[in-house]
């Protein structure tokens, strides 16, 4: 007979840790309630012929064993062979137990309840919580008993527990009780309950962790507790990361695996799952849901943030089923489709991926229809933008049709559009339209094209006129917009701001504000740099705007490092020197800005930037310049002032001898400075521009030597030009530049420098001796252009390669 919980046979196996309760007076375990066989109290009592019971379970064991190992039928208490192995229920029997063990349970379930209290010892609690456990695996009617006891309430409590130990039981024992019971977990979805189980999501890697998921996983499969788990803030985060953790445990990732997908039957649930990175069920809803849930899903996935490789990812997925709702949904619906691709088209790989899809025809004929079924004004500049952003993915879109007649995007005909439409909408819709444009003239391929449609349509000067916009964004565009098409419109684009009134204005105020460096400002110092820089006419309104002066103050800012730290700074810098530079082009027919070039020093400014390394086109430019100052030198150099020779020196001019002056430039033969007659020699930028001709840039060791070929003009004494260069060191770099045949342009520019250096009896009998230089000669003396021949020849004749003949028959040309 047993007298204690723990002592009661069915239980009797468990282990030593197992209920120890304080003794209590329970019912006596008659030995007729014992199978023989199992030694527990039976659940299914059967009798056999000999009147002898047992468990039905084990006594259909012994037969089964009996047979298979070729043995009678025995009773196996008495041995003895049985007839018939007919079993017969003990109703009775059976009956009287069940009351016995009612009776038992109802006492052990009464001293587990008294148990579960937070004043209980440790181990109290564990072993109450055991034998709730026990009971609610043993029979599926103990969880309604446990429930009807108020057991869940006591369990919950333990929740709270100081120990760990019991924490993790109570999880587990939670999840046993919950187990296939809806009454149960509906119990947990009272109070704080379901935001207490999710708090234990945060315990890293820990047993409480594991039980809570599993515990989670068992109430999500109720549609209650799935709003319910999903209205505990930060759960859905917290069940997300689980599943891509490489350090969790795989039967809790499995688990937390499987919760996100029961969770998934609320559509509150899905979209937080999406705005965790989790958008698989978004999208999958978007793909199979009822139309509803679809036009709620794809109008939220319009609102999301998202990366840009889920951009890719959600293109690939739902870009196509998005394009079909645009093209032919309710209005309604196509709004939200449209929202939902102008989130991802905005990444390049996935603007690629919608276009590959069909994008463009079913946009292109949104921008453009009128009519009863045309888009809403708000809804064409959600088009407008997408189709900004796929324009601006660098795809080829001279091959791509979007409407009839084999009509692409840069097809007049829908250029001459979208200049309509830029011209008849408000600043929003403008904006996007012109970044579509900026998109097309971005490409070498395009751009010919959609110049070829704004000449043919007259629209340069209504393109101009949105410098002068009130909405930054909208002049940004334009202000791109222009700066690309001025390479292949620069006079055309000179005309219209020359003649137009602000817009040149506009254009300086925004370069000249001093509020860091912006792409705007890049934008429109770019845009004035590409314009001809021999317009004289736009130079003259420059020079009335102050323009000049502003740059200089805003080169010399950056130069002194006021300016710095933003990706800007280079385009901005490289467009205010080329800017600048256009005074130097047109120095002779402008004495305004002869003086102010010297009034502000900019020979030194130029020299001085030929030593911006790193900056190839300022160093390129400044090079340029600097040729062109050097150019004028000879018409600003002062020529000195000679006394009379008196009267027999004008008779008898033999006998007289020239006056020696000092301090003159031995190249101009005057007087000479940088500042006020840009010499070079003077301004000692001859050793800068001599460093530059090993230069990695083609360009810029072009532009060098161009400078340093004012050094050798006629205008200039061409001998002691040569000693400059010699002294400079230049001669060697010079020839090396001839010898590595770079490019056609610098070969013709080396050859001419080389045949003036020739021209010195001691270089070329040097030279003569090198068989490379003779070489490089030979080589444009036969492949170069006319003028690069004869300039060969004459060289070739300094080395002695050529005979001269001209010697020989002095009459002939």
């Amino acid at each position: 007979m047993a007298d204690s919980w723990d002592g009661c046979s069915e239980i009797g196996s468990q282990s030593d840790e197992s209920f120890h309760f304080e003794r209590v007076h329970l019912e006596p375990i008659y030995d007729a309630f014992v199978c023989p066989l199992t030694k527990q109290v039976m659940s299914d009592p059967v009798t056999l012929e000999n009147g002898q019971t047992f468990e039905r379970e084990a006594i259909e064991k012994w037969f089964r064993e009996c047979k298979e190992s070729g043995r009678k039928m025995v009773c196996p208490l008495t041995l003895k062979e049985l007839k018939s192995t007919d079993m017969n229920p003990s109703i009775a029997l059976r009956n009287t137990i069940e009351e016995w063990t009612a009776r038992n349970e109802a006492v052990q379930l009464d001293l587990a309840r008294r148990s579960l209290n937070l004043g209980s010892s440790e181990t109290e609690i564990m072993h109450a919580l055991k034998y709730v456990e026990h009971i609610c695996q043993k029979s599926r009617s103990n969880k309604h008993i446990a429930r009807s006891a108020g057991l869940i309430p006591l369990i919950v409590d333990m929740l709270k527990s100081g120990s760990r130990r019991v924490r993790c039981k109570a999880l587990e024992t939670l999840r046993i009780v919950v187990e296939e019971e809806s009454e149960n977990k509906e119990m947990l979805a009272e109070g704080d309950i379901v935001r207490t189980i999710v708090k234990f999501l945060s315990h890293e890697l820990s047993k409480e962790r594991e039980e809570a998921v599993s515990l989670l996983y068992e109430l999500s499969k109720s549609e209650t507790l799935c709003e319910k788990i999903g209205s505990v803030n930060g759960a859905i985060l917290i069940l997300v990361g689980m599943t891509s953790s490489k350090s969790e445990n795989l039967l809790t990732v499995e688990k937390a695996e499987k919760t996100l997908e029961n969770l998934e039957k609320c559509e509150n649930n899905v979209r937080q799952m999406a705005e965790n990175g989790r958008l698989q069920p978004l999208l999958t809803q978007i793909l199979e849901g009822p139309p509803e849930t679809k036009l709620s899903m794809a109008s939220y996935l319009g609102e999301l943030v998202l990366n840009n490789d889920i951009k890719v990812i959600v293109a690939n997925t739902v870009g196509s089923s998005l394009i079909n709702i645009m093209r032919s949904g309710t209005m309604e619906s196509r709004e939200s489709a449209l929202k939902a691709l102008n989130q991802i088209s905005s990444y390049e790989a996935s603007a690629k991926v919608l276009i590959e899809a069909g994008i463009l025809p079913p946009l292109v004929k949104d921008l453009f229809t009128v009519g009863s079924n045309q888009l809403p004004m708000r809804l064409k500049e959600v088009s407008a933008t997408i189709l900004a952003n796929v324009v601006n993915s660098g795809y080829d879109f001279d091959s791509i049709l979007v409407g009839s007649d084999d009509q692409t995007l840069v097809s007049e005909d829908i250029v001459h559009n979208l200049l309509h439409l830029i011209s008849n909408t408000g600043p929003a819709i403008e904006c996007k339209l012109l970044q579509v444009l900026v998109g097309l003239t971005t490409s070498k391929t395009t751009v010919l094209n959609v110049v070829a449609a704004i000449k043919s349509s007259g629209a340069t000067i209504s393109l101009v006129q949105f410098i002068e916009a009130p909405q930054k964004d909208l002049r940004v565009a334009s202000i791109k917009l222009l700066q690309n098409l001025s390479p292949l419109m620069g006079q055309e684009l000179a005309d219209a701001l020359r003649g137009s009134v602000g817009q040149l204005s506009s254009l300086i105020k925004v370069i000249s504000e001093n509020i860091g460096i912006t792409e705007e400002q890049a934008a429109a110092v770019g845009l004035l740099a590409d314009l001809p820089e021999r317009d004289l006419g736009l130079t003259r309104q420059m020079l009335d705007e102050s323009a000049f002066q502003m740059i200089i103050s805003r080169v010399v800012r950056i130069r002194q490092g006021e300016t710095r730290g933003t990706r800007f700074v280079t385009p901005f810098l490289e467009g205010l020197v080329r800017v600048l530079a256009r005074v130097t082009f047109v120095l002779a027919d402008e004495p305004d800005c002869v003086a102010l070039c010297r009034e502000n020093n900019l020979a030194q400014l130029f020299t001085d930037m030929l030593q911006a390394n790193g900056l190839d086109n300022v160093q390129m430019v400044s090079a340029t310049a600097l040729e062109n100052l050097s150019q004028e030198s000879k018409n600003l150099t002062r020529l000195p002032e000679l006394p009379p020779t008196g009267l027999c020196g004008s008779i008898f001019p033999c006998f007289s001898k020239p006056p020696t002056i000092s301090g003159l430039c031995k190249l101009h033969r005057g007087t000479c400075t940088q500042r006020e007659s840009f010499c070079l020699l003077e301004g000692q930028a001859v050793e800068k521009l001599v460093a530059l001709l090993d230069h990695t840039n083609e360009r810029v060791v072009e532009a060098a030597l161009a400078a340093l070929s004012t050094l050798l003009d006629d205008g200039v004494d061409i001998e002691q030009g040569v000693t400059v260069l010699c002294e400079a060191e230049g001669i060697k770099p010079i020839l090396d530049v001839l010898l590595e045949k770079r490019t056609d342009n610098l070969r013709r520019r080396a050859v001419w420098v080389v045949e003036r250096i020739l021209r010195t009896d001691d270089i070329a009998y040097e030279v003569s001796g090198d068989p490379n230089v003779s070489t490089a000669l030979v080589d444009a003396f036969q492949h170069g252009d006319y003028r690069t021949r004869q300039i060969a020849e004459r060289a070739l004749k300094h080395v002695d390669k050529i005979p001269n003949f001209s010697g020989i028959f002095p009459n002939m040309g």
